[in-house]
């Protein structure tokens, strides 16, 4: 396997902290960056500074063969941020999958949201569904991670009401639902990419939130 990744989102909150995993694992790491944002980029990782939304203005820097990690996206999002999901998140992902496609990687990795239906988020799952399709309907092998909620420095709060989660999830009538919306840990999601990065499928894997909360 070529341990070659070409991340986006390598400033944000997984990006800054996954990249150091890989490069710890040998992997040689390309990250993509606006300019200006490039400083902001972990040591070691090599910056390709271009437009995120523009796949022909970086393809040309994505190792054939490689994996491709998509991780920009909004952030800290919102009921009130729909249309910055399309304008950002949709738009990101149809460039990465149509640079990832051109380069001929080897293999794409998503990091999506849960599935299970709530009204809050509504339009968030909306749009990260449509960014699933985009990617399973090219013939990349593709891991997707569909967490709900990450606690990691700066986003502890939900802990205090883990005990109210934790009786939902007891009450029939709100278990299921309760279940399929568990938080998972900042670690939990970071050895779960660092996983699906060292075990490509052969066609597309999901790894919901239960899952991920075994690493």
């Amino acid at each position: 396997m070529l341990k070659q990744v070409f991340i986006t989102g390598g400033t944000g909150y997984l990006g800054r902290r996954l990249i150091p995993m890989l490069l710890q694992k040998g992997y040689t790491v390309k990250a993509l960056s606006r300019k200006g944002s490039e400083q902001k980029l972990p040591s070691g990782c090599i910056p390709v500074v271009s437009d995120p939304f523009d796949a022909i203005a970086f393809a040309g820097q994505v190792e054939r063969g490689s994996t491709f990690i998509q991780l920009l996206g909004v952030s800290h999002p919102g009921p009130s941020k729909k249309e910055l999901f399309y304008k950002i998140d949709f738009a990101s992902v149809s460039a990465s999958v149509g640079a990832a496609t051109q380069a001929g990687c080897e293999h794409f990795v998503y990091v999506s949201v849960a599935q299970t239906p709530t009204s809050v988020m509504h339009d968030y799952q909306v749009c990260r569904t449509k960014c699933e399709e985009i990617i399973t309907q090219t013939s990349l092998k593709a891991s997707i991670l569909r967490p709900w909620y990450i606690i990691g420095p700066g986003h502890y709060w939900p802990l205090l009401f883990l005990p109210l989660f934790k009786l939902l999830e007891i009450v029939p009538a709100t278990s299921a639902k309760a279940k399929a919306l568990r938080l998972v840990f900042l670690s939990q999601m970071l050895e779960t990419l660092a996983y699906a990065v060292e075990h490509p499928p052969e066609q597309v894997r999901v790894f919901e939130i239960e899952e991920i909360r075994k690493r």
